[in-house]
């Protein structure tokens, strides 16, 4: 398996605007989630992978054994897998070391926080909406001078609160600085989430 071997989209922007890596959501894909990156920073270069795992048919970043219990193992191997491609994404594509800041939704979301989580050495930026923490456990990394922002729904099924707000103790514990945004819906991205998560972007 090559470093770039995640089916992707990449689209061209401007110099001095953030790139953008867009993940999807289970069933979603790279076409849907330009979307979200189009509503957040219109004007960013965007990279779209497509989620490696499929779940009858539906595109997912790792493994479930049931609703809401997730492989273990297999989040540790696709968390790795990803991190790798975004680094083989950035000589690809010209990218240095510019400003690259994840937004995920749902799966995608949990993805990018399992990356932020795991190797902060490849992503220290990341928008989560409809996340909950990926690993029961994960392994300790040092996380000063990572930036998250997470928008959840109280009354979230998929997400389920206690775990959502398990995440945000234990990027906290490791020193990443978390801007929090919740409200009273369930599993979806909220106008208003979207409009805090563009403040954010702009530190």
């Amino acid at each position: 398996m090559t470093a770039l071997s995640l089916d992707h989209r990449f689209v061209e922007g401007e110099d001095d605007a953030p790139v953008l890596l867009l993940l999807h959501g289970t069933g979603s894909n790279p076409d849907d989630i330009l979307a979200l990156g189009k509503e957040l920073s219109p004007s960013s270069p965007m990279l779209a992978p497509a989620g490696p795992v499929s779940e009858h048919g539906a595109a997912r970043w790792f493994r479930r054994l049931a609703e809401g219990v997730f492989d273990t193992e297999d989040v540790l191997f696709r968390a790795e897998q990803l991190a790798e491609f975004v680094l083989a994404a950035r000589r690809e594509y010209g990218l240095g070391d510019r400003r690259l800041v994840a937004a995920g939704f749902s799966n995608g979301a949990n993805i990018a926080a399992a990356v932020t989580l795991l190797r902060p050495d490849v992503l220290t930026e990341a928008a989560l909406f409809a996340a909950m923490l990926p690993v029961p456990d994960p392994p300790s990394r040092p996380l000063s001078g990572t930036r998250v922002f997470l928008s959840n729904g109280r009354q979230d099924p998929m997400a389920p609160l206690a775990s959502s707000e398990r995440l945000v103790a234990l990027l906290r514990e490791r020193s990443a600085e978390v801007t929090e945004n919740w409200h009273h819906g369930g599993h979806q991205i909220t106008l208003a989430g979207l409009e805090a998560a563009r403040t954010w972007l702009t530190p």
